[in-house]
């Protein structure tokens, strides 16, 4: 899911039920012409990327197409190709690829070749161009809750205006941004490779992804591990709200956690206490910005960027100790990783034609007023970033119902108190997908297999990709 989200209409066409539930025609193999990844995708040195032509709209096969670009690190030849996706929605993938295998233990760094690739509409991937949008994005940025109507009022013209600028600029494309034609896209990649399976590890959104292909090629899916699992039965409106308190409770979790160890922070030696340390750090933000950008919400979004996972919450008690020294400098370096968010147009292309968004702001206003009083730390910011959506000029689209009978057993990795996608999504998702198990990891950090140490998860789903073999539902302990 994005970050915390970072996750009537006006004319633009509307994808038919007919084409989201067309299966797209049989394509002929491509072979793929594989050379220099895009200098600006981020891959690593040693891999390598090819392009591949995908209808934009698989009703019409043979209509326009768009150019989907797929990077990959080790030969092809190897025994088994695995998938990756790292969620968002709307993240570009490229990159990805070289982590994941070297992250492999020998065995399935042997057996396995890498690959990731640009979702449709994202990176070098055809990009939803919606122009300038950094009017939209401006840092320091106006309190998130507001403190008068008219306050109010301006941010949800706000959101209106960067919706409207992008059924302008990027109407051609926006009715087809959808997770049904990202799982197509997959299975073009699956042709292309020549596979009859592919092997799949998706993260967050990509746990709905891969979940979604699943449902639609069961007969294709090969070996999938699902890490941080969306919920298949909620909208993405309802799921905001559902991680708005799962943050705040993080963020209690760190507070305790930090006052814990008052002796090495000296920041409160209660929960309470180092709340109102945190609170001092964002009204003298609010006052007076740090370094210029960073006002009451970019310190607090850097707090929510903290949440992801337990390892960074030393990096922000010892940022807020410096900044006591007069030292801002930790602080801002966390800003800048995870405080300054600007509107995004592939995340909003995947999410807002979801059919749970409301048309109306009366109905957005009273579900985060009352999400505020007990998520007081997320609530409005998560209202913000997603608002766009009450306006998008597309959609809604009908979801693929997740989930039948014929879809074989899948891995899920579910930390217990993942804030940006809460537990009882894992359990449904569980529920949906026949055979499918669990491993339960008791701590919150959000997608981390295979970048943090927990012998308990990774020597179960090293079993799994080597053998195929589904270990049982397990609790496994927190990561070291």
């Amino acid at each position: 899911m994005p970050k915390v989200l970072r996750a009537a209409a006006i004319g633009v066409a509307v994808v038919s039920l007919a084409a989201q539930l067309t299966v797209p025609a049989t394509a002929a193999p491509v072979k793929l012409k594989w050379g220099d990844c895009p200098l600006d995708s981020g891959a690593a040195r040693q891999t390598t990327c090819a392009t591949l032509k995908v209808p934009l709209d698989y009703a019409k096969p043979n209509g326009r197409p768009i150019t989907l670009t797929i990077s990959r690190v080790g030969d092809l030849t190897a025994s088994r190709v695995l998938l990756t996706n790292p969620g968002g929605p709307g993240v570009p993938g490229i990159g990805m690829e070289q982590g994941i295998r070297v992250s492999l233990s020998q065995k399935l760094y042997d057996q396995y070749a890498v690959l990731s690739f640009d979702p449709r509409g994202v990176g070098d991937s055809t990009p939803v161009n919606c122009g300038d949008l950094s009017k939209f994005g401006k840092h320091p940025s106006a309190p998130y809750r507001p403190a008068t109507a008219r306050q109010e009022q301006a941010r949800v013209q706000q959101a209106k205006e960067a919706a409207e600028q992008c059924g302008r600029k990027a109407k051609d494309l926006l009715p087809y941004i959808t997770t049904e034609n990202a799982a197509r896209d997959l299975d073009r990649i699956r042709i292309a490779l020549g596979r009859d399976k592919i092997d799949y590890l998706g993260y967050s959104y990509g746990t709905k992804l891969g979940a979604t292909y699943a449902t639609m090629f069961p007969q294709h899916t090969g070996r999938m591990i699902l890490n941080s699992v969306v919920d298949p039965l909620t909208s993405t409106y309802r799921q905001t709200f559902a991680q708005n308190a799962g943050f705040q409770a993080r963020a209690d979790a760190m507070f305790q956690w930090i006052a814990a160890r008052d002796k090495t922070y000296r920041l409160g030696k209660t929960a309470k206490a180092v709340q109102a340390s945190w609170q001092k750090v964002r009204t003298d933000a609010a006052k007076k910005p740090l370094g210029g950008r960073a006002g009451i919400n970019e310190v607090d979004d850097a707090l929510v960027g903290a949440l992801y996972s337990d390892g960074l919450w030393s990096s922000m008690a010892d940022a807020v100790v410096q900044l006591r020294k007069g030292h801002s400098d930790d602080l801002l370096s966390l800003v800048d990783q995870y405080g300054l968010g600007t509107v995004d147009p592939g995340m909003l292309a995947y999410s807002c034609t979801d059919p749970g968004w409301p048309r109306s702001w009366t109905r957005v206003h009273l579900d985060t007023t009352v999400s505020d009083r007990r998520a007081p730390l997320v609530a409005w910011g998560n209202t913000w970033f997603t608002a766009p959506c009450m306006f998008w000029p597309t959609g809604p689209v009908p979801q693929r119902r997740i989930g039948s009978a014929k879809v074989p057993p899948i891995l899920l990795i579910q930390p217990r108190y993942d804030a940006a996608t809460p537990l009882l999504g894992a359990r449904r998702m569980q529920a949906v997908l026949p055979g499918s198990r669990m491993l339960l990891k008791n701590d919150g950090n959000h997608a981390a297999y295979l970048t943090e140490q927990n012998d308990c998860v990774n020597s179960r789903a090293e079993k799994y990709l080597l053998t195929g073999q589904l270990p049982a539902n397990t609790t496994c302990p927190a990561s070291t």
